[in-house]
């Protein structure tokens, strides 16, 4: 099953280039639609899709979730990236790190890049939606607790401030364009992940690769926080991250979810002049 948040405010499943609103189905009235559903005890075999159906290509795709309780993000997570990073630790040194709710967007949005004269990166990742609040669970629990799989874009400011700072202005979340369901992905460490930048492949991988699994980084935040549904969680990015400059396009593909492409641009402002 895809589900997918579109024009707005309107919750959606997915049938091949179809989506059907189930919006009214559940007499969701919110702007955050799948975290309603969630809030609301809904599982997804109440969804009949006896809605009004539209071709994809006649609406909007919105994030899935727009302001979720929180973004868990995971640093450090292949070893190739690592060795690239140039240090000697992963997320059990690290640890994992928030970023803003409110960096969130969907893949018809654009990155813009809040100063001309800093450096920008794009970072391409395994994301997930939880479907129910979890704490201190195992790991083997804690793929029963996940909604569905979706791709994520995590740009980054390089510098020497805090990671969650240079993680969280705004467009610097982007996610999408669909959630799938774990029976229709499949494996999640079992996919070919890559991301072009201007159509040259620069990072491309399988998540088998990933250090830590999607189980071991809830079992290990939710020690922590207590893991809401609805909230993402990332799984850290492969080799290959590089700059981005305004007049770039990023296409990010995963395996059994999909793809999308976004454009960036950048404002008229210099950090170096900033009066801070």
């Amino acid at each position: 099953m895809k589900l997918a948040r579109y024009n707005g405010e309107k919750l959606g499943l997915v049938d091949g280039g179809t989506i059907i609103d189930i919006t009214g189905e559940f007499e969701l009235s919110s702007s955050d639609p799948l975290r309603e559903f969630l809030s609301e005890g809904y599982d997804l075999s109440d969804i009949e899709g006896s809605g009004t159906k539209q071709p994809l290509s006649e609406i909007r795709l919105e994030a899935p979730v727009h302001r979720p309780g929180k973004i868990v993000a995971a640093p450090l997570n292949y070893e190739k990236h690592v060795a690239e990073m140039g240090v000697d630790m992963d997320i059990a040194e690290r640890g994992y790190f928030l970023k803003a709710p409110s960096s969130l967007i969907g893949p018809n949005d654009t990155i813009e890049l809040p100063y001309s004269d800093e450096r920008f990166d794009y970072e391409v990742e395994l994301a997930f939606i939880m479907g129910s609040d979890v704490k201190d669970i195992p790991a083997e629990e804690v793929w029963d607790n996940v909604l569905g799989y979706t791709i994520l874009l995590d740009i980054s400011l390089r510098g020497d401030q805090d990671r969650s700072n240079r993680k969280s202005f705004d467009t610097f979340t982007v996610v999408g364009p669909f959630v799938v369901t774990p029976d229709e992905v499949g494996d999640p460490q079992a996919l070919d992940m890559e991301l072009q930048l201007n159509g040259e492949t620069r990072q491309a991988v399988n998540t088998d690769d990933m250090i830590y699994s999607c189980a071991d980084i809830v079992q290990y935040a939710s020690i922590g926080a207590t893991i809401k549904a609805g909230d993402v969680v990332t799984t850290g990015t492969p080799s290959g991250v590089g700059e981005l400059q305004a007049g770039d396009r990023i296409y990010a593909q995963i395996e059994n979810i999909g793809s999308m492409e976004v454009s960036v641009t950048e404002r008229d402002l210099r950090f170096a002049d900033l009066d801070v």
